[in-house]
């Protein structure tokens, strides 16, 4: 997990700030980095997770810079550290709710309200769930969305990881640590990851792939014990006795809290090729607005280009 030493909790009261963040990601920061060297004192509001989707990836191989790779708590905290050093603000805090009917902006949070002459959306997305008997009950008791979160805790046992994308074989790799067997289990009779994640986790001896499946239960009562799978092609159902089931078949961004308010599609935040929403003075960064890439170095780019914007937006507004 990114570590939380140096972040700030605000108290009631209401706040004005110029550049607002909402969201601690890869482009929440990157967006407070441009903010701060333009001398705006961006305040971050880091949500519920620090760091975003990155901080709990082991290891990322593709940023720039980085030919060894980087670990994705470490990647955030550099980021981070970066963005104060020009002058923002990182505050552990969450928004709960916003009105952009009128300038300034308003966002209540849980410890306080703020009002910003610009607002940028750098929220994320949340994993998406199987939505299967037993998945809820069993979180936490064999069941994780977030492998090098829980890895440890299957040392020496046999885990299930569902998906056929990049974070699915990347974690899958990561839990071959631990784990004694990894199943690879996917709707499709090939993998989306990538050509280079793909090779690892095929020659890998303790990866297993089970091709054309899903998994329609979550089998346990006081922890997982198995999982219930169905053969898409022959209709076939059958027990797989797991220890662990890891989910990462996708994510949903996380822009409820904006609906009705700002112009969406399929639950991401529509934006221009600058960044900027159905809103002036609002701009939208990562994977709250991004149903394609999906990466650091692009989420991290986009947030770049949100800042830039909004500092040309106050700019001309003065």
């Amino acid at each position: 997990m990114l570590n939380l030493s140096g972040l700030s909790t605000s108290k009631a009261g209401s706040r004005h700030v110029k550049v607002l963040v909402l969201g601690a990601g890869p482009a929440g920061l990157s967006a407070a980095l441009y903010a701060a060297r333009a001398e705006l004192q961006p305040l971050v509001l880091t949500g519920l997770q620090p760091g975003g989707q990155a901080a709990l990836t082991h290891a990322i191989e593709n940023y720039p810079g980085f030919p060894e790779g980087v670990g994705g708590s470490e990647l955030g905290e550099l980021f981070q550290k970066q963005a104060e050093r020009f002058g923002a603000t990182v505050e552990f805090d969450s928004a709960q709710s916003v009105d952009l009917s009128t300038r300034p902006f308003k966002v209540v949070t849980d410890n306080g309200k703020y009002t910003a002459d610009t607002l940028i959306i750098s929220t994320g997305a949340n994993p998406n769930h199987l939505n299967v008997p037993g998945e809820a009950e069993l979180t936490g008791k064999g069941v994780s969305y977030c492998g090098t979160c829980d890895g440890w805790f299957f040392k020496d046992k046999k885990v299930v990881v569902v998906g056929g994308g990049d974070s699915a074989v990347e974690e899958g790799v990561f839990l071959t640590r631990f784990a004694t067997s990894v199943t690879i289990v996917h709707r499709r009779d090939s993998l989306r990851a990538g050509a280079i994640l793909q090779k690892r986790a095929q020659e890998n001896p303790k990866i297993n792939f089970i091709w054309n499946t899903v998994v329609t239960e979550a089998v346990g009562t006081d922890k997982l014990t198995g999982v219930k799978l169905k053969d898409l092609k022959s209709g076939k159902e059958s027990t797989f006795p797991t220890d662990g089931l890891f989910i990462f078949v996708g994510h949903t961004p996380n822009t409820e809290m904006f609906s009705g308010q700002l112009e969406m599609d399929n639950g991401y935040i529509k934006v221009d090729e600058h960044m900027h929403t159905s809103v002036p003075g609002v701009y939208a960064a990562g994977e709250a607005a991004d149903s394609h890439f999906k990466q650091v170095v692009t989420s991290a780019g986009m947030g770049a280009a949100a800042a830039i914007e909004a500092t040309r937006f106050l700019e001309e507004a003065s």
